[in-house]
């Protein structure tokens, strides 16, 4: 009786010191990215077009050039003047929450599309992909903004602004 008492209390101690260990790392910054600086919000703007270019391809054809020239651009800003943010980047593209974004932002117009043909009204005008550009344009530099204000605050690096 005395051995399941005393395993017990064992077992108590150890989640104590486990939760204490939890909330020591949780309010002290991660040590690797104490000095690294957000990602800048015109950098989410080629995500933006990213996120844009299904519709943008069908309102205009030549668009895939355009579009390979932001993922071009997109790389050689990316290696080069946020080479110092790589580890920033990393952390966000290993986070479940930003694969949510991702995975909701093709949820979402793949739900719509599929709502307004059910209705009977497709978009079918250059127009109106013109207009779902752009909210999917707005809705992923919004969410990957946010999503990167998050990160910062969990990891106790300040403010992400």
């Amino acid at each position: 009786m005395s051995g399941v008492i005393t395993s017990e209390r064992d077992q108590e101690r150890d989640q104590e010191r486990d939760q204490e260990q939890d909330q020591a790392t949780a309010t002290a910054p991660a040590t690797d990215l104490v000095d690294v600086k957000p990602l800048p919000v015109w950098f989410f703007a080629f995500e933006g077009v990213c996120g844009a270019a299904y519709d943008l391809c069908h309102a205009w054809s030549g668009a895939w050039m355009v579009i390979a020239a932001f993922a071009a651009v997109n790389i050689v800003v990316g290696l080069t003047v946020l080479r110092r943010r790589m580890k920033l980047v990393r952390a966000m593209l290993k986070n479940s929450r930003t694969r949510k974004i991702a995975f909701g932002l093709i949820a979402l117009r793949l739900s719509a599309h599929a709502a307004l043909g059910a209705v009977g009204a497709e978009v079918t005008s250059a127009a109106g992909h013109l207009a779902f550009a752009a909210v999917m344009f707005g809705a992923t530099v919004a969410l990957l903004y946010v999503d990167q204000r998050i990160a910062f605050k969990a990891l106790g690096l300040g403010d992400a602004r």
